[in-house]
């Protein structure tokens, strides 16, 4: 069977389209698995089988993907268009029955029966109690007049006016036919389709025309050796027009001859390509083909590639002549493109209220460009206007005009250019930006744009003004220095203006009249009592635990503890721990106490937290020892004693390196002295550490090592030594 007819089965049984995609995709595996040499599967008897060539093993419905500039051979190739025939539409009332066709014989009324009779080889069909109703080449119209009359033997009356019983005829299953597909296709032979396939289902079948060699424009189809349809792929695929794609009938011919005449069109069309014509189509049509020009055309003219006999040659064709100008085979065909720039552009740009680009036709001098720009704005400079104008050569050239005598008519007008530009600079353009800064116990210091007539009081006000703690009696303008240099030191090259302002901006009377300067800076100090609160904070055993503030600068930790009403019984000074900025430092609380001008008894800073905890009952060992542990706190015993309840030392213990972190964050180390460690005293809450032996360097020796190696020494210099006095004896 073929794919076709495995679909119609599996429709007719009730499968869905999703099972019947998904036996597409199977048979498409097993078809990639075939070897190569293997035919085309459709269903010919072995007499038919010589008409097909060896061909790679694909599925009728599954086309070769191949990518070509050929104008309508992507048809062929598009896996997502199939031409497959419609098997759900009603029953074509020209449908010619033939051999293999399934007829469906209703009568309904007052006699119901169903007859599903097929079509023999011999061209009839046989229903209960009735002769052979020969069918064959019949249309389904005129079957179904000779069926409903030879049923009148058995249903008196039917189809008749008043009887109450009638019947209808319609298609069930339809047969397979053979059509035969040669010349120049991509796969040639013999190929079984559904009855309903037309030229189009048998095209995609085979893989359409050769793009190389086979002709789109000149497909015949011949039936019974005689012609009946010629079709041209290019009405369908330009004006959807399927008028000779005709429906196949058993054993025809489709016939695909060589192309003649076939031309490229590349460029600035729409659908650059190859594209067949015929003789009688002029390049106008091609273009047609191709959807015509781009909008970056050059239509004026374009060039064509041809060949001759023994080379090529090059020919030019006037956008006028593309109407009678007629294709040859071979022919390339290139449309350029547009040049990038505008053949009557004069520009104007800067204080204009409208700048940009105008036509040269419209505006012919400087003042009506200018007035078609909307006029000059207040702020230009009319003492100089440029004018960069291109020469014949298109070396640039800068024109300088005085704007306002052109404009006053003391000069005459100036005639524009093509491609001219024109600048007319603001004033503000031609000098440096002009601002004025304040710093100091300001809201929002900064830098300001400078306004004639700004005074200190605007430039407080546009700075937020003055913050918490600003004092207004110092205020000072530092002020660039031009020329005036008149009571400055030598050397000095800034003026510094002093003055004072109250809180409610109100200057003195002199100080009122003080106007800024571009570029001044104005500085506001603030009180020098005045300043921020800072705190500390104490907790532990302490009385009255909390945040407190700093007083002045100098107070200490003793002044803490003492306003936060001293310590508790409890407290375990040996453990206090003072952080700053998130750095343990560790001091000595008894020694401070003790003695307030201690070097340890710190100047309190913002931010400080003091930590008194209680008394702390635990040591703890880590590093290399056994077991690592946590162990109670006994005065009896000594440093060892507290090692040996961690197990003792590893083989990788670092001993003479072993140190001791107190509770308050201090560190003791091991002491050494000719090989003998003296071991930190244990205290309450101390961590002990024990570092490790640090990994052997390559090539470095081990003692016992060096010790073998110093006897040898010592052996090889013996030696010498006896030799030496041998000799000399």
């Amino acid at each position: 069977m073929s794919e076709i007819q495995i679909e119609q089965m599996a429709r007719s049984r009730g499968f869905t389209s999703a099972d019947i995609d998904k036996m597409r995709q199977r048979i498409s595996q097993l078809t990639d698995e075939m070897p190569k040499s293997t035919t085309i599967s459709t269903g010919h008897s072995p007499a038919e089988t010589n008409v097909i060539r060896e061909q790679p093993a694909l599925p009728v419905s599954v086309p070769v993907l191949v990518e070509s500039p050929v104008f309508g051979a992507s048809l062929f190739t598009n896996s997502s268009l199939t031409f497959e025939p419609n098997l759900r539409i009603p029953t074509p009332r020209n449908y010619q029955l033939g051999p293999e066709d399934e007829l469906i014989v209703d009568v309904y009324g007052n006699a119901q029966q169903t007859y599903r009779p097929k079509v023999s080889p011999e061209g009839s069909i046989r229903i209960e109690n009735l002769s052979p109703i020969y069918v064959n080449g019949l249309t389904v119209d005129q079957a179904e007049q000779r069926i409903v009359g030879r049923l009148r033997t058995l249903y008196q009356g039917l189809n008749s006016a008043g009887s109450g019983i009638g019947a209808q005829v319609t298609l069930g299953s339809i047969r397979s036919i053979k059509v035969t597909l040669l010349g120049q296709v991509v796969r040639p032979g013999t190929y079984t389709l559904s009855s309903l396939a037309t030229v189009f289902n048998a095209l995609y079948a085979c893989g359409g025309p050769s793009p190389d060699r086979g002709s789109f424009r000149t497909i015949r189809v011949y039936r019974g050796n005689r012609l009946v349809r010629t079709l041209d792929v290019y009405d369908f695929l330009l004006r959807a027009d399927q008028k000779d794609n005709i429906r196949l009938l058993d054993q025809d011919i489709v016939f695909i001859d060589h192309v003649s005449t076939r031309i490229e069109l590349s460029g600035e069309v729409k659908q650059p390509g190859i594209y067949e014509t015929r003789p009688d189509e002029t390049f106008r049509t091609i273009l047609n083909f191709a959807g015509g020009y781009t909008d970056r055309a050059y239509t004026a003219s374009m060039s064509v590639r041809r060949n001759t006999s023994t080379e090529q040659q090059l020919l030019t064709i006037a956008g006028s002549e593309i109407g009678s100008f007629l294709p040859k085979p071979g022919d390339h065909y290139t449309i350029g493109s547009i040049l990038n720039r505008v053949e009557n552009k004069v520009t104007i740009t800067g204080a204009v209220f409208r700048p940009g680009a105008f036509s040269l036709e419209n505006n012919t001098t400087l003042q009506q460009l200018i007035k078609s720009a909307e006029g000059l704005r207040e702020d230009a400079f009319l003492n100089l206007a440029v004018i960069r104008r291109l020469r014949p050569n298109l070396d640039p050239e800068v024109i300088s005009v005085d704007l306002g005598k052109v404009l006053r008519g003391e000069q005459p007008d100036m005639v524009l250019h093509r491609e001219d530009v024109i600048q007319i600079n603001s004033i503000s353009e031609l000098r440096q930006e002009r601002t004025v800064s304040i710093k100091g116990a300001v809201n929002k210091g900064g830098t300001f744009q400078f306004a004639d007539s700004m005074t200190v009081a605007n430039l407080i006000v546009l700075s937020g003004g003055f913050s918490e703690g600003a004092i207004s009696s110092r205020m000072e303008i530092a002020r660039r220095v031009k020329n005036d240099t008149a009571g400055l030191p030598t050397g000095q090259n800034i003026r510094i203006i002093a003055l004072e302002i109250d809180q409610n901006l109100r200057l003195s009377p002199a100080d009122a009249k003080l106007i800024l300067m571009p570029f001044d800076q104005v500085f506001v100090r603030t009180s020098p009592r005045y300043e921020v609160q800072k705190g500390a904070t104490i907790n532990g055993e302490i009385r009255y635990p909390g945040p407190y503030a700093i007083r002045t600068s100098a107070d200490r930790i003793t002044d803490l503890i003492e306003r936060a009403g001293g310590l508790k019984p409890e407290a375990y000074l040996l453990a206090a721990r003072l952080t700053r900025r998130g750095e343990i430092i560790s001091i000595n609380m008894r020694t401070i106490l003790e003695n307030h001008a201690d070097l340890g008894n710190l100047l309190l800073d913002d931010g400080d937290s003091l930590t008194i905890p209680r008394r702390v009952e635990l040591v703890r060992i880590r590093g290399e020892v056994l077991n690592p542990a946590t162990v109670e706190y006994d005065p009896a015993k000594s440093f060892r004693d507290y090692i040996a309840e961690a197990g003792n030392f590893t083989k990788k213990a670092l001993r003479r390196k072993t140190y001791v972190m107190d509770a308050n964050g201090k560190i003791r180390p091991t002491k050494s002295f000719l090989g003998i460690h003296q071991f930190p005293k244990p205290e309450r809450g101390m961590e002990i550490i024990v570092p490790s032996e640090p990994e052997r360097e390559q090539g470095k020796t081990s003692p016992a090592e060096r010790v073998a190696t110093l006897s040898v020494i010592a052996s090889a210099a013996a030696v010498v030594l006896s030799a030496l006095r041998i000799f000399m004896n």
